[in-house]
């Protein structure tokens, strides 16, 4: 993986047809999307259960791209190899999911993955003064982590302002997760993101077997950050 700033689609594939993951995968990637974005659920540091390392690992293979696993899950130290050996470039874990998250943080990248940290919408920037140097992305939820199709959360396009001043000239990714459209892409473009996942906004009105909206909605996307 290379940085730049460029902007990247990251389709969510809790929006996928859970069915077809390895056929939907090659559809949105073969139809322009960047990254693929894997939400990892455990029902208790959110109120939902989704993916473990064996679907990450049943994935892999498919994935051409950048396969980013964002891990909603408490605690996260125990997991980390085993989402590392699924084939995770990017592992992001939760600011909010334990008390030492500079050693989190150390076992990601000890794994060999990109390391990632989460912010929730209520969680503010203050306490990454002493995280900037060992992350490669910040996430900035934009909507409550748990559950995919919520409302964007305004209040989060000036923390990203506010994050983007603090990262200065680093080589770190800011990541937006959640209520990402056509609308509210280039909010965040703007504010300073420059990673955009999103769920039902790419994979609405397509299929397997009629994988062009996804091409259709990634472009809209791209449009409306300038990048068409």
């Amino acid at each position: 993986m290379t940085f730049d700033r460029k902007i990247k689609i990251a389709p969510s594939i809790l929006s996928a047809d859970f069915a077809n993951f390895g056929q939907e995968i090659q559809c949105v990637e073969a139809e322009g999307a960047d990254w693929i974005h894997v939400d990892v659920m455990d029902g208790h540091f959110v109120p939902n259960l989704t993916f473990g390392p064996p679907l990450c690992a049943a994935i892999r293979p498919h994935i051409k791209t950048v396969m980013d696993v964002h891990l909603m899950i408490a605690p996260v130290d125990p997991y980390i190899d085993a989402f590392a050996e699924a084939g995770a470039d990017i592992l992001t874990a939760h600011l909010e999911a334990g008390p030492h998250v500079h050693r989190t943080l150390q076992a990601i990248r000890g794994a060999g993955c990109k390391a990632g940290l989460a912010l929730n919408p209520g969680t503010g920037v203050e306490d990454l003064d002493y995280l900037l140097d060992m992350v490669d992305l910040i996430c900035v939820m934009t909507v409550n982590p748990g559950f995919g199709g919520q409302k964007f959360i305004h209040s989060q396009i000036e923390k990203v302002r506010k994050l983007r001043a603090m990262i200065g000239d680093r080589p770190i990714h800011i990541e937006i997760d959640g209520g990402i459209t056509p609308e509210t892409a280039p909010l965040m473009a703007e504010a300073g993101a420059d990673v955009l996942v999103a769920g039902s906004a790419v994979f609405k009105g397509g299929s397997v077997q009629n994988p062009a909206p996804y091409g259709e909605n990634i472009r809209a996307i791209r449009a409306s950050v300038g990048d068409a």
